[in-house]
């Protein structure tokens, strides 16, 4: 399960990835007055990952906005070496989002604002399906909260009651062939 991080220094290692930048227009008495919307997601390719937005009249302002909300609102997500635990749908405003484990040397297989959320979270190998809408900030976030509510096995076990050995399937099943 994902943990919120407390507020610490955050270290100049994040990589930082601008998944849409939208112009909006407000037409009044002297012409058209134009604002900049920004959404950005940050990570430090280990686990931790934010996503923020910014609004602004021009792009650097909304950006500098984006990225400080971003700082502010990382979590951590525990992965399982450089791909996910397993597989999940998780569905946010319109959007619904599939992900699933891949094998190592995969790849990331996905698209759009879901790449950038995977990217700069650390996860390498991983096959993702954005089915529905395709709005960018509703993606990011079925993204973070799915990747949040996929579970360790250790979770798993001691949840359960059982050891990590029992309820992975791979383990046991091994030993048969």
């Amino acid at each position: 399960m994902a943990l919120p991080l407390e507020e610490t220094k955050v270290n100049n290692l994040l990589q930082e990835k601008l998944v849409s930048i939208t112009r909006t227009a407000k037409v009044v008495k002297g012409g058209r007055v134009f604002g900049f919307a920004v959404l950005v997601v940050i990570g430090d390719g280990n686990g931790k990952v934010g996503h923020g937005r910014g609004k602004a009249r021009e792009v650097q302002e909304a950006i500098k906005k984006a990225m400080e909300n971003a700082r502010k609102n990382m979590t951590y997500i525990p992965l399982s070496g450089k791909t996910i635990h397993h597989e999940i749908i998780w569905k946010y405003g319109a959007s619904t989002i599939f992900m699933k484990p891949a094998s190592e040397g995969t790849g990331i297989i996905a698209g759009g604002a879901m790449r950038a959320v995977l990217e700069v979270l650390g996860v390498q190998d991983v096959l993702a399906k954005n089915i529905k809408s395709t709005n960018p900030a509703n993606v990011v976030r079925a993204t973070i909260d799915a990747l949040s509510k996929i579970a360790t096995p250790e979770y798993t076990a001691a949840k359960r009651g059982r050891t990590v050995k029992d309820i992975l399937w791979r383990d046991k099943n091994d030993k048969k062939n």
